[in-house]
């Protein structure tokens, strides 16, 4: 059990698994959820999970940092329904990677957990995923989580 963890939310079902994962690591009730979101132009039209709905190529960064806050507070009801109560959240900009440890260790987050993809499964392809780099660089435990749900979305495709 950790008394601090970490969660990068970005709206994909990755993420919303992760952030299960958490909940039930996270020591209660003492123990203190971080929820932080990155925003980041998207490389392909996406659907984002607890019912925010579609997100397009064309979305300005200001209606980005506007889902980002709804995300987040879908995100913090989630945590506060599995029993979290220490819920703090905050939108980081900046390269996703260096923004995640940034954060972690600015708050001295005994761990981060997060989904193994986000919505750049794309581009993670082609220069290295961000669960991948925070897992070799990061100064805390990192736990990944990969998503049953997605991965069964994506084998229908």
């Amino acid at each position: 059990m950790f008394q601090s963890i970490l969660v990068p939310i970005d709206g994909s079902q990755h993420a919303k698994t992760a952030l299960s994962v958490a909940c039930r690591l996270l020591s209660q009730p003492q123990g203190t959820l971080w929820l932080v979101h990155v925003p980041e132009p998207l490389v392909y039209e996406t659907t984002l999970v607890w019912d925010i709905g579609p997100v397009t190529l064309e979305t300005s960064q200001e209606e980005w940092e506007r889902i980002g806050q709804r995300v987040l507070a879908r995100a913090a009801e989630t945590a506060r329904a599995e029993g979290v109560s220490r819920i703090e959240t905050d939108i980081v900009q900046g390269e996703p990677t260096r923004a995640i440890l940034g954060e972690a260790r600015r708050r001295g987050a005994e761990a981060i957990v997060m989904g193994s993809r986000g919505l750049s499964d794309l581009s993670g392809i082609v220069v290295g995923s961000v669960s991948h780099k925070v897992a070799h660089t990061a100064d805390c435990a990192v736990i990944t989580v990969r998503s049953a749900h997605a991965e069964a979305d994506r084998d229908q495709d």
